[in-house]
């Protein structure tokens, strides 16, 4: 899809929009758009964010709730706002002025995963250090008296299928370089839990003078990184595409070696790579080529290191 409005004479950030934007109402993976991954009470909201590489803007909404076009309401933040980031409530309140009807996110699906969650005594959740012990029973939970801190389990006991994000760079043909990311975040988060992907250069980030990023994985230790800043601060240095998207994942590694991430990069000549941790049932990290050399979108692999 947004190969497609390049190709008609659409602008970097309008293949962006509309490329993201078909996930979210294709509901890519179950991880992007509406009736995925409900939070601790059962609703599923949405996280996006749009960069423009020529001006620098950012336009991204967080939290978003009963608006299913995450990343069109994140282009209107740029567009009709001297703002970032909006979240929550107000988030959708200024959807709606912006024009985007309110629809519920929720589906039989959602409804299920949370209901099927409840009965597993709300196993696997995102809580620690608390009364009742999180990792036997559901809450509401609350702060013990005296603290005793446990170690984090090295291995999350959560499947690292719980969440993903559409991301994507798009460089025109005069070099110019935009990116963007949505989600539906990670599965029975905490309510108010926001993620990399609306933060930008963690969830992705687009410089037209150097090239663009964007990163998909566990978010919660991914964006304290700004891997995608980072990776394109390398090729602005001259690294190669793979090589700074490489450098990036072993950064996060030294810190949480068994992190589930990986992240994609391109510079302006429109070289790219990408690379991903390896985990146990996560070796290679598989993403979509769009280019002039190539007659068809195409699939393209690596091995994660």
């Amino acid at each position: 899809t947004a190969w497609r409005v390049l190709e008609s004479g659409g602008s970097e950030l309008d293949a962006v929009e509309k490329g993201c934007g078909q996930c979210e109402i294709d509901q890519c993976d179950g991880s992007v758009g509406y009736g995925g991954s409900p939070d601790e009470s059962g609703e599923t909201t949405l996280d996006a964010m749009i960069m423009d590489g020529n001006t620098m803007e950012v336009g991204a909404v967080a939290d978003l709730r009963r608006v299913k076009n995450a990343i069109g309401v994140a282009r209107k933040v740029i567009e009709y706002t001297k703002h970032t980031l909006l979240v929550g409530e107000s988030a959708s309140l200024f959807a709606v002025r912006m024009g985007f009807p309110y629809e519920d996110l929720t589906t039989q699906k959602s409804l299920s995963l949370y209901s099927e969650w409840l009965n597993q005594s709300c196993q696997p959740n995102y809580w620690k250090n608390v009364v009742p012990d999180s990792s036997q029973s559901c809450g509401p939970y609350k702060r013990p008296g005296k603290v005793t801190y446990k170690e984090e389990q090295t291995i999350s006991q959560r499947s690292f299928h719980n969440h993903d994000t559409i991301g994507m760079v798009v460089i025109g043909v005069s070099g110019t370089v935009a990116s963007g990311t949505s989600t539906n975040g990670a599965i029975h988060k905490i309510p108010g839990r926001v993620g990399d992907s609306p933060i930008a250069g963690a969830g992705s980030y687009a410089d037209s003078t150097a090239g663009g990023a964007a990163a998909t994985g566990d978010g919660d230790i991914m964006m304290r990184f700004l891997p995608s800043y980072q990776a394109v601060e390398y090729m602005r240095m001259g690294t190669d595409p793979t090589i700074a998207c490489q450098k990036v994942i072993s950064r996060i590694q030294k810190y949480a070696p068994t992190f589930f991430g990986a992240i994609i990069c391109a510079n302006t000549t429109g070289s790219y790579g990408a690379a991903c941790n390896k985990i146990p049932g996560f070796t290679q990290f598989h993403f979509m080529v769009s280019s002039p050399l190539l007659s068809q979108p195409t699939e393209q692999v690596v091995d994660c290191i």
